[in-house]
């Protein structure tokens, strides 16, 4: 009898995979990223990693077929969260993390808080900034290796020297060397190019570069611009030879105005952000990032005594409760807004709240909804497969229990997770 039973299974098995087993998903409301209407009682049909097919009512499934019964929840598109930084998390030992940690370290760590990020209901990011790790994390993750979001990664930020992504800052004398653009610093815009084809070659995907000065590095200035606009553009082509595109983390508005003009899609944080930047960004098409949780994280974090140097404290006093206020001003100007956290600043796994956040800033909920899916496959020129529930596209697909456009904040607790086809979280 035992016998039977395994041949029937695995003549079943093989049936399967000659025959194309498909996935049935009865959802019981559907937002599909793409219109601006939840529709009620449909079917999305997977095969392999992509959908084939969405229909109106709860379609029978075959014999051979799975039925996922997501009739009480409403099901989206998977998230897409442009900025993260997954080889890190925000801790009181970060700063001596870089003396006492090895890349194997880094690594454990790096994938534990990509499993963390997928099962959040992030099934795709963008990584601006790490050691190198986050490349291999990404292959791996490619791989089957290991579980976590689709990863897009600028591998090594680039900065001039003494900017927010020179990694030798706040080191002594001895220590501090003179990193070059195979460690990310440039300062020229042939060294520029140069920064830009060894992140090539490292095998990176995207570009990201630090256009004005940061909060958590360990140099005096948060704001002032630390690029020319020559080295930028030299940047910004080079890139483009490579078919990548370019983000800048920039807070002061002189920075901005550099990055924009210098050609990069992305500002990233924008906190200081005037209206001769908005106007440029909507002349130049570019999207911002606005990173709020990271923002009200840093300002938070601040006043705990000792959590900070003390050289970033008032940089985390003055940056982080200003965010909100400039996305508000943004949101209204009509600049095209796409979703990222910086998470990483922040606890992994927590990226939803910047919907709360966006929300709370007068962007409407569907809207929200749309910038962590079209609008955010939009920027990584992947819009005709991810971003959207639609056929053809991969099968990333998230949902929750209850109308997250009603409360927003349900977004903070997915109950099921499927990326390319494969369910990693069920409720």
């Amino acid at each position: 009898m035992k016998h039977s039973l395994l041949t029937l299974a695995l003549i079943l098995s093989f049936a399967g995979i000659l025959f194309g087993q498909k996935t049935y998903i009865h959802a019981g409301s559907l937002i599909d990223g793409q219109n601006k209407n939840i529709q009620k009682e449909m079917t999305l049909i997977v095969e392999g990693n992509q959908i084939i097919d969405i229909q109106k009512g709860y379609q029978s499934a075959g014999a051979s077929d799975q039925l996922i019964d997501l009739k009480s929840y409403t099901v989206m598109p998977g998230f897409i969260d442009l900025h993260v930084h997954i080889e890190s998390q925000t801790s009181k030992t970060s700063y001596m993390n870089r003396f006492t940690l090895n890349e194997a370290d880094i690594a454990y760590q790096a994938a534990s808080y990509a499993e963390t990020t997928l099962l959040a209901g992030f099934t795709t990011v963008r990584d601006l900034g790490g050691t190198g790790v986050n490349i291999a994390l990404r292959k791996a993750i490619d791989q089957g290796i290991a579980t976590g979001p689709r990863i897009f990664t600028a591998g090594k930020s680039l900065a001039v020297t003494g900017g927010h992504a020179d990694p030798t800052n706040g080191f002594k004398k001895e220590l501090m060397g003179n990193p070059g653009p195979r460690e990310g610093v440039v300062n020229s815009p042939e060294e520029g190019r140069q920064a830009v084809r060894q992140r090539v070659k490292d095998g990176a995907d995207v570009i990201k570069i630090t256009a004005t000065g940061g909060v958590l590095s360990l140099a005096k200035d948060g704001s002032a611009p630390q690029f020319t606009i020559e080295e930028i553009r030299a940047i910004t082509e080079t890139a483009a030879d490579y078919g990548m595109h370019v983000a800048a983390h920039a807070h002061g508005a002189e920075g901005m105005k550099r990055a924009i003009k210098g050609g990069v899609k992305t500002i990233e944080h924008g906190t200081f952000m005037d209206d001769e930047v908005i106007a440029l960004m909507k002349q130049y098409g570019a999207y911002y990032v606005p990173t709020i949780t990271a923002g009200r994280t840093v300002a938070d974090s601040a006043k705990v005594e000792g959590y900070y140097p003390s050289i970033v404290v008032p940089k985390a006093l003055a940056v982080g409760p200003q965010i909100q206020d400039t996305f508000t001003k943004a949101y209204k100007a009509g600049v095209k807004i796409a979703f990222g956290t910086d998470a990483g600043v922040f606890v992994h796994g927590r990226n939803a709240i910047e919907f709360q956040l966006m929300v709370e800033g007068g962007m409407p909920a569907m809207e929200a909804i749309q910038s962590a899916t079209k609008v955010a496959a939009e920027v990584l020129g992947k819009e005709k497969s991810l971003g959207t529930l639609e056929k053809g596209k991969l099968a990333d697909i998230v949902a929750v229990k209850g109308d997250p456009i009603k409360n927003i904040e349900l977004l903070q607790a997915i109950d099921f997770v499927m990326k390319d086809g494969k369910v990693y979280k069920d409720r």
